[in-house]
């Protein structure tokens, strides 16, 4: 009977040691990897090479394609030519696509937001700013913040 009283108690205390571990959110299956937001060069006049200098990535952590359509990337702007959508795109398992401001041909990798126009176009300020990514349905995915003029770029 001490035995059976004994064994219930170390349970019970087991349980509550259990229960009163913190809990931790699992980490998004696709993540804000890389913000480089001081392009070389610059400051400049917002030429195309130097808006495609500045670039946030995006990475897909799980073992199968994630479809990226509808997914939105944006600063911490309200601003509604500060953020991008992407089209039709899968985000093949373990990749990186790299999001870069100016103008360009999309590919697999690489997606350009199409921004011109001189030094207003530049996405990402210099010395800090917070990007922001949302699923189709408009749900908080994954955010990066920088706060530091002395790097060119924040590893998320």
């Amino acid at each position: 009977m001490r035995s059976r009283s004994l064994l219930t108690a170390a349970l019970l205390a087991a349980s509550v040691v259990a229960v009163a571990q913190p809990a931790y959110a699992a980490a998004p299956a696709v993540q804000i990897t890389k913000i480089y937001y001081d392009s070389p060069g610059s400051p400049d006049n917002g030429g195309n090479s130097s808006l495609n200098g500045e670039y946030v990535q995006v990475r897909n952590m799980t073992k199968k394609a994630v479809n990226l359509r509808g997914w939105t990337v944006r600063d911490a702007t309200r601003r509604q030519d500060h953020i991008y959508t992407f089209g039709t795109f899968a985000l093949k398992p373990g990749k990186t696509v790299t999001l870069r401001t100016g103008k360009g041909r999309d590919t697999g990798t690489t997606r350009y937001w199409g921004r011109s126009g001189g030094t207003l176009a530049y996405i990402w300020n210099q010395s800090k700013d917070t990007a922001y990514l949302r699923n189709a349905a408009g749900k908080l995915i994954d955010s990066c913040s920088y706060n530091s003029s002395r790097g060119d770029y924040k590893i998320c």
